[in-house]
């Protein structure tokens, strides 16, 4: 009975329930990286969520979150949207995904 409380208020039964949650799907490699589609569960459908990521020479990788507001019904669906929004923003931003983010301030520029 305490398991399945603390499950659901966890959120444990409910991914269990729907099969949503944050299981990675195969990783699409796409010009030098890699795209991996890990697709977030809301009320029965799926947000575009994923990484991407590129490996670098010494075994060292990068990565960078890749999140969308589109919300799909079906989990393939979900993973094939992720790969052709990730691959758009590859060819439009390329390496510069890794930079710091301008909006952060860095607490020494003060």
């Amino acid at each position: 009975m305490w398991k399945k409380l603390l499950s659901g208020l966890f959120g444990r039964a409910e991914s269990a329930k729907t099969g949503h949650g944050t299981t990675s799907a195969e990783p699409v490699e796409y010009k030098g990286y890699l795209i991996i589609s890990c697709p977030d569960g809301e009320g029965g459908q799926f947000r575009v969520s994923g990484i991407i990521r590129q490996p670098l020479d010494g075994g060292e990788v990068r990565e960078h979150r890749f999140e969308r507001s589109d919300i799909l019904p079906g989990r393939e669906a979900c993973d094939a949207m992720m790969v052709s929004k990730a691959q758009r923003f590859i060819d439009e931003v390329g390496e510069t995904m890794f930079a710091p983010d301008p909006r952060q301030r860095d607490n020494h520029d003060t």
